[in-house]
């Protein structure tokens, strides 16, 4: 079985269940020769049926906590030897990647007493998957903390590492719960936001577009005032991007977000 994304019976819930168990198993052994295959495979295969994807994906993080070592360090050293390559493409990362996303609920759900080695981990899962959703209880224990983190993201080589800093902040990211901006000032998530404006990836520019419609709807007159300001100093570059930031406000009507538009 590869990690890629299954058709099977037609939905994606049904790749996390026992086929995905008895994968993870052939992966992790080589690693830690305890690992109990069996009851791991049971415990899965016990739970999953009735269960729509996230719940199936938290059975399966679960159960890897029950047979990987107490030791959350030890555990997290042995998950991260077997994430394979980094992903070189923008593309793929919910389709090759997709094995992951226990891995990377592992460090939401058990992780968040031990910082440096999880941000260690989102970081490297990121770049092969995503890191987005199991990022956010670390934004909003560790504030200060995250933020040095991702001040040094922003320069990262690599693009989805760089996404990362925009997508793991958004107030409203689709399918994860909602969070407030950092620090509970929007200037924050702005700043962070500016440097990736002209970013050279499109990818990350398109995240960088919808976390500003996010803060649109929530900080509507301090985004807008941010936006007129970027549009003053940066011109054509990111007039994509001051756009599809807009498109919320300007399908209401909103005049100020029209009157931007008319800039462009």
């Amino acid at each position: 079985m590869s990690g890629k994304k299954t058709n099977e019976k037609g939905a994606l819930k049904y790749y996390f269940g026992t086929d995905l168990a008895l994968h993870l198993s052939s992966l992790i052994q080589p690693h830690y020769k305890n690992f109990p295959v069996n009851n791991f495979v049971k415990l899965v295969q016990e739970q999953v049926e009735p269960l729509e994807l996230k719940d199936r994906v938290a059975v399966i993080s679960e159960a890897l906590f029950v047979a990987l070592p107490s030791d959350y360090p030890k555990a997290l050293d042995i998950l991260l030897k077997i994430v394979g390559p980094e992903n070189e493409t923008e593309e793929r990362m919910f389709t090759n990647g997709y094995f992951l996303m226990p891995v990377a609920y592992f460090v939401e759900r058990f992780g968040i007493n031990h910082f440096e080695n999880s941000m260690h981990a989102l970081y490297e899962i990121t770049k092969r998957h995503t890191s987005e959703y199991a990022i956010r209880p670390y934004l909003e224990r560790y504030p200060d903390e995250s933020l040095n983190y991702l001040h040094n993201w922003l320069h990262d080589n690599n693009p989805h590492v760089r996404r990362l800093v925009s997508e793991g902040t958004r107030p409203r990211l689709p399918w994860a719960k909602r969070i407030k901006v950092m620090k509970d000032d929007p200037a924050i998530n702005l700043a962070l936001l500016d440097s990736l404006l002209t970013d050279p990836s499109f990818y990350v520019r398109k995240s960088v577009a919808n976390h500003l419609n996010d803060l649109s709807k929530e900080h509507r007159n301090i985004t807008l005032n941010w936006m007129s300001d970027q549009l003053d100093r940066k011109k054509n570059d990111i007039n994509w991007i001051i756009r599809h930031g807009l498109r919320s406000l300007a399908k209401s009507g909103d005049p100020k977000a029209l009157a931007l538009l008319e800039r462009i």
